[in-house]
Order: C-alpha cells, then structure tokens, then sequence
C-alpha cells in the first residue's frame, strides 16, 4: 500500500509512517547481512532522478539478492565504494563479475577484485542488437516505396518482441512484414539466433557459432548490425567467458531486479530520500523472520 494510505488507515502521519518503516527495513538488514564469502557479483547501474542522475546496485548472483547500492554515478570511483565497504579480504574472494560493457565497472572490478572473471551481461547484449535491428527498421522505412512502407509503419512493437510474446493480430502482421521486405527479415532471424550463444557449454563450440552468424552479414548491406560486430568482437573475452561452465551464473537476476526497481521506484514516486529507495532495494528479496 502507498504510505499516505498507511498512514490514512493507521491514524498517523505520512513522515510518522515513513520513518516506521525505515526502522524496520534497517532491522530486517540487520537480521540477515550478506555473506561473508561472496563468489558471484551481478553489477548495474539504476537511474535514480531525471538528467541522468545514477546509482550502483551490486546482487550476490548466488544468495540471489542485491547487497549493495551507492554512488553518486556510474563512475570507477562509485565502484570502488563497493569494494571498499566489503572488504579487501572478500573482494579479492570473488570468482565471477556480471555486468554491462561500461568501462569504469570493469577497471574497477579487475583493480579490486583480480581474481574475478568478467562476464558481460546477456540482457544488455541483446539489447544493444535489439537497437540495430531497429536501426534497419528506420532505415528500410526511408528506402522504400510508399506501398512497401504500409507494411513497416507501426511494427517497431511486433518486430522487436519475442514471437511467442505477440499475439494472433501481431504475429500475423509480423509475418507479412517479413515476407515483404528481405533486408528486415534477415535482421530479424539474425536477431533471433543470436542468444543461441549463451546455450553453449564450449568457448570453441561458441566462437564457430559467432563466425557463421558473422558470415550471413556478407553483403546484406546492414550496417547497424556490422556495427554491432565490431562491439562484440571488441568485448569478446566478456562474452566468450561465460561458456567456461565454471561461470555459469544467473544472468536473468540482474534483469528481474532492474525490473522490480522500477516498480519501487513506481510505488515510491515524490519520495526524494535516496536512503529509502536503498532500503527498499536491498530488503526487496529479504524474508521476514521476525514472526518466526
């Protein structure tokens, strides 16, 4: 419930209620702190105000929970917080750093932590081709005919969804759209393929899978996606690493935590105090054993 209806039910202020529940979270940290040990980190910034304004939220990929959240931005040194706070001894103990292809988390994480292996994140890959394809969306859109267009206008939604997310209407629209233009349903089946990737247990298996995807880009003439090659191939050993079966780590917490922040951040809308949306991320996947 918003807290004004809280304080509405319960006969108290907003600020009263608010306070209240601050204690409580702080109670809650206090009864289940994170692990001593920490092996695997999921690592992400989450937009906190307009005008790009960030903090940093760090998960315990095997406690599955975030641990930490702080920073004034994005920055090497805003990670460095993180290790800071946890410890040399525990930082140097982490195996595993999932995280997005942001320069600064990984200096800081390779600095602070050299025994963890980085391993890029798979939802933020995919989201960067998702961006491609619809890249060649816009540019399909300018190239053709205005009798072509007709079957590109208004199925950015439909082309850049899972299939089995789209319905009856969608799917059919999806499937004109494909059989009119060529270039599009060549982007879009090589989108498709492509989280195939993630599936292999074998970094050899993985790089020939990478080298005959590459090699349907010959003479497509789509360039937003020869872009997104050049990025691969620039963080390759962050991609490649996560086929080691010793790395092999949820890399769908990071993503349905992200989520569940927009929902906080939704339900916790006028409130400006950073400590309570802190709060309220780092206690979201704690169980309350106070009853017990």
């Amino acid at each position: 419930m918003p807290l004004s209806e809280v304080a509405k039910l319960n006969n108290l202020s907003w600020d009263q209620v608010r306070r209240m529940e601050m204690a409580y979270m702080e109670r809650l940290l206090e009864s289940d702190p994170p692990a001593k040990i920490i092996r695997a980190i999921g690592i992400d910034e989450v937009s906190i105000k307009r005008r790009h304004t960030y903090q940093i939220v760090v998960a315990d990929l095997d406690q599955q929970r975030p641990i930490w959240m702080g920073g004034d931005g994005r920055s090497e040194t805003d990670m460095d917080r993180f290790f800071e706070q946890i410890g040399e001894e525990r930082s140097k103990g982490i195996r595993i750093a999932v995280m997005d292809m942001w320069k600064p988390f990984r200096k800081s994480t390779m600095r602070n932590a050299p025994d963890a292996r980085i391993v890029f994140d798979k939802f933020h890959v995919l989201r960067h081709l998702s961006d491609a394809l619809d890249q060649v969306r816009r540019q399909e859109y300018k190239r053709v005919n205005d009798k072509e267009r007709k079957f590109i206008k208004g199925q950015r939604y439909n082309l850049l969804s899972h299939k089995a997310n789209l319905d009856i209407e969608g799917r059919r629209a999806l499937r004109l759209l494909l059989k009119a233009n060529k270039r599009l349903n060549t982007a879009y089946v090589l989108k498709e393929s492509f989280a195939q990737l993630w599936d292999y247990n074998n970094p050899t298996w993985a790089s020939k899978f990478f080298e005959n995807w590459k090699a349907q880009l010959k003479w497509q003439r789509l360039k937003p996606f020869e872009a997104f090659v050049a990025m691969i191939d620039r963080h390759w050993d962050g991609i490649i690493s996560y086929c080691h079966p010793e790395n092999k780590v949820s890399l769908g917490f990071m993503e349905g935590l992200n989520n569940k922040i927009r929902v906080i951040q939704r339900r916790a809308y006028g409130i400006k105090n950073n400590e309570y949306l802190r709060l309220k991320v780092l206690t979201s996947f704690i169980k309350d054993n106070f009853g017990d």
